[in-house]
């Protein structure tokens, strides 16, 4: 089949892996579209870790196909998507995981939150997160395994990068790791990208969770994705207001939600090869204003 690939996926080209996965999204894509006899429309644009077109059903649902660049962190995609069972969160439809393709319930109209108005917007998060944070156990990742990653990567990363920001960011990330892990609290089913533009809104309930990243970790992990996202504002006090309202109105330790928020936006801020500054920048508000 005829692929064009978003620009949003570009950056797949700078690597092997890369390049080899999308060699083999037109087979994927003609073997998912026969096997559930799927009408396929164009790829949306913004997609950025997978391959995501608007497709129908053979009765005329309208869906959504998604073929997934085959990383770590959505690897459980599908997983958590059964384990929600559409209770706030879209519905998986089918999985081929061989060829890490899912078949999911189409958001209409599918505005993202930030098309609302900050405050809105964090209304529906209030009502939604604890929604989401369901008791949940193998095969999801441990938050705490999670971490021990992030402590081994992070200092060989901003070593290789030519030490890309001031060194207290990367000790005080490591610090706040030593003690959130060991001293969690509950552990719920919690998401790493759970931000103002992966909750669309939608007609069977008026905002579903898309694409979640799963881990187990504690509840104060879990407001984190919204306390850094820039979607709802990127300014010290849209971050420090967040924080604040997220924490008060969940009832959770905003200490230990900004630690997390520290620890998680600063392991995010840097790939294998960028930086992303505006995370960077993220992590001093909250370190030295929050």
């Amino acid at each position: 089949m005829r692929l064009e690939i978003p620009e949003g996926l570009r950056w797949t080209e700078r690597y092997p892996a890369g390049r080899a996965w999308l060699a083999t999204l037109p087979d994927r894509l003609a073997d998912c579209a026969a096997r559930w006899e799927l009408r396929v429309g164009p790829p949306f644009a913004y997609a950025f870790a997978s391959l995501a077109m608007p497709v129908e059903l053979p009765d005329g649902t309208p869906a959504v196909l998604k073929l997934q660049y085959p990383d770590d962190d959505s690897a459980h995609e599908a997983t958590a998507l059964a384990h929600w069972a559409g209770r706030g969160a879209i519905r998986l439809l089918a999985h081929d995981a061989e060829r890490r393709a899912l078949l999911v319930e189409r958001c209409v109209p599918g505005t993202p939150l930030h098309g609302l108005p900050p405050e809105e917007a964090l209304d529906v998060a209030v009502g939604l997160l604890p929604r989401v944070w369901v008791p949940a156990g193998p095969p999801f990742t441990p938050l705490a395994e999670e971490a021990a990653g992030w402590a081994e990567r992070l200092p060989a990363k901003w070593e290789r990068l030519n030490r890309p920001f001031e060194r207290r960011l990367l000790d005080a990330a490591l610090g706040l790791l030593a003690e959130l892990v060991p001293s969690q609290g509950v552990q719920v089913l919690v998401n790493q990208d759970l931000h103002a533009g992966n909750v669309l809104a939608a007609t069977r309930e008026p905002w579903l969770v898309i694409d979640p990243k799963p881990l187990v970790g504690e509840r104060e992990f879990g407001a984190v994705p919204l306390v850094r996202g820039p979607e709802l504002g990127h300014s010290a006090a849209a971050v420090r207001h967040r924080l604040d309202r997220l924490s008060a109105e969940l009832g959770l330790d905003r200490e230990r939600v900004r630690g997390w928020a520290v620890v998680h936006t600063l392991a995010w801020s840097i790939g294998e090869d960028e930086v992303f500054p505006h995370q960077v920048e993220t992590v001093r508000r909250l370190l030295d204003r929050a």
